[in-house]
């Protein structure tokens, strides 16, 4: 039988998203996309068949312990994979993995060397890269025949100009590894790829990305290469997310330790579960719950979301010299026409407009055809990145 699959995993900390592609034909032909989302507290089930466009969702029993969640998760995603394609047909499972470092810039096939040294970058990536790694494991334990490919967001920003990269640190730590390495990157490649057929002449030009999400970043395109991005070495910095903190002095980190007497432990935890908008709404690291709130603090949680996009999206722009074009994508970016309206409200001196009504209606192109600037809303699609980088992989072979 013809090995004429690519199945690709994205194992995050709070969902499992699978889909199957066909790569028969002259291109990749999504088939199916199956997804679990709500760990670790439940499981909500979906099944979305993209040739009809008909959607299935059903609760599953939670999780036995948030300990326990990705690997039930797992366990489940795999039995239901079974039950939609014949494993024989697998060419290769394409995994997202977060952090590449320095060493990975390009879709790799995975044996015991990569995913030791992947492991070792874990620090780097804990609310993530764990579950990346882990659904590889266990994937090449279950199909001990099948290759298993590791595409990683950091390659996007490999080509980032050494002044982007760096911190003001001892220049050994740099050496060392300690920089910048931006993240998102599979979700920044599909949507310049979708605004280069969507809008050539402006995808050339100097483009600002902004992929909000309850993991959230902003990123610089030059002619649809990263220049510059808000996250660095960790995906802590940059926006304040669902439940990281964003941007920090670090002072404020020593101060905790040292003056507190909070331990590493502890500080790691609040910076990475309890802060950000959960942190500062006391309710919801959730954008549509904070928006539905009547709560003072989830106001401000908001205000201060929107007024640090704003202040990203400014020193973006600076980066780039100028802005052609302003794209949102990401779970809130997406989905959020009012979010797309604050923010672009404070954007007014750069000549960002918004069309109320093609906002409000979901539309592509969200700004006047007038527009100094033009905006829009790309919906992003990591799996299909995902499933490009597997099949040059597999053609290369």
């Amino acid at each position: 039988m013809e090995t004429d699959m690519i199945v690709t995993l994205n194992a995050g900390s709070s969902s499992l998203r699978c889909a199957i592609f066909d790569r028969s034909g002259d291109g990749l032909d999504a088939q199916l996309r199956l997804s679990l989302r709500g760990l670790p507290d439940a499981m909500i089930w979906q099944r979305e068949d993209t040739s009809t466009g008909e959607t299935k969702e059903e609760p599953l029993d939670p999780p036995d312990s948030p300990d326990t969640a990705q690997e039930i998760a797992l366990a489940t995603m795999t039995e239901r994979l079974l039950a939609e394609i014949d494993p024989a047909r697998i060419a290769a499972f394409s995994h997202r993995v977060v952090h590449g470092g320095q060493d990975f810039t390009a879709p790799v096939r995975v044996d015991a060397k990569v995913l030791t040294r992947l492991a070792t970058l874990s620090p780097m990536a804990p609310s993530h890269q764990p579950h990346n790694l882990g659904a590889i494991r266990d994937l090449s334990e279950r199909f001990p025949d099948t290759r298993q490919i590791a595409c990683f967001d950091t390659a996007f920003h490999m080509d980032l100009p050494e002044v982007d990269r760096l911190f003001a640190l001892p220049k050994a730590l740099a050496d060392d590894g300690l920089r910048r390495y931006g993240f998102h990157g599979l979700s920044y490649d599909y949507v310049a790829s979708a605004l280069q057929g969507i809008a050539p002449d402006i995808a050339q030009g100097r483009v600002v990305i902004a992929h909000l999400g309850h993991g959230a970043s902003i990123c610089a395109l030059m002619g649809g290469t990263s220049v510059a991005t808000t996250t660095g070495m960790t995906a802590l910095d940059g926006l304040p997310m669902g439940q990281r903190c964003g941007a920090l002095d670090p002072g404020l980190v020593l101060y905790l330790i040292e003056e507190r007497g909070m331990t590493p432990a502890e500080v790691h935890e609040m910076l990475y579960q309890r802060s950000g908008l959960v942190g500062l709404s006391g309710i919801s690291g959730d954008m549509a719950a904070l928006l539905d709130s009547d709560a003072p603090d989830a106001k401000a949680a908001v205000a201060f979301f929107i007024y640090r996009c704003q202040r990203e999206i400014g020193s973006l722009v600076a980066a780039l010299g100028g802005l052609d074009a302003l794209v949102f994508t990401g779970g809130i970016g997406e989905n959020s026409s009012a979010i797309r309206k604050r923010i672009c409200a404070g954007l007014g001196w750069l000549g960002v407009q918004i069309d109320d009504q093609a906002n409000d209606q979901g539309a592509s192109r969200i700004s006047p055809n007038t527009g100094k600037v033009a905006a829009y809303m790309i919906p992003t699609d990591e799996e299909r990145v995902l499933a490009r980088g597997a099949h040059k992989l597999l053609l290369e072979a």
